[in-house]
């Protein structure tokens, strides 16, 4: 596969600020854990490898399970999650693909059994900025890890 332009390079000042966002958005209340999580999941669902890729190398960094790891495409079959990670995988999905018709409120009330209002808005803004990572790096076919060593991904083990 090869890469059909760097956004970075293109858009600097955007991609900047995007980043910004994301720095920001990366000190949330959401535990590193449901982050890296919600990160894989959404990248897996947008077929973004380059993000699914950087997302299950940075969770092997922060400690995750390679087990659970292989799990999160089947997160509602297996036994390896806890409602709070269940609940922020499945606003995912939702969020991910917009249901016609929105976001029931059955999920809704059924995260907010697991997450404060302001966890669910701050997962939601993690959510909206994979998101975007993913149409960016799928759009213009970023090359999985090639950003390896700029990121320090490269200390999972997993190349």
């Amino acid at each position: 596969m090869t890469q059909r332009l760097n956004v970075a390079q293109q858009s600097p000042e955007l991609f900047k600020k995007f980043l910004d966002f994301s720095m920001t958005e990366a000190h949330s209340v959401i535990e590193e854990k449901i982050r890296d999580l919600i990160h894989i999941r959404a990248s897996q669902i947008n077929g973004c490898a380059f993000c699914l890729d950087m997302h299950v190398k940075e969770a092997k960094i922060h400690g995750e399970s390679e087990l659970r790891l292989y799990h999160v495409a089947i997160w509602r079959e297996s036994n390896l999650f806890i409602p709070r990670e269940r609940a922020a995988l499945a606003w995912t999905e939702a969020v991910t693909k917009l249901p016609e018709g929105g976001i029931p409120d059955e999920l809704y009330e059924r995260v907010r059994g697991q997450l404060s209002e302001k966890e669910i808005s701050d997962l939601t803004f993690s959510i909206m900025a994979i998101n975007a990572w993913n149409r960016a790096s799928v759009a213009f076919k970023t090359v999985p890890g090639s950003a390896d060593k700029l990121y320090g991904l490269d200390k999972a083990g997993l190349n």
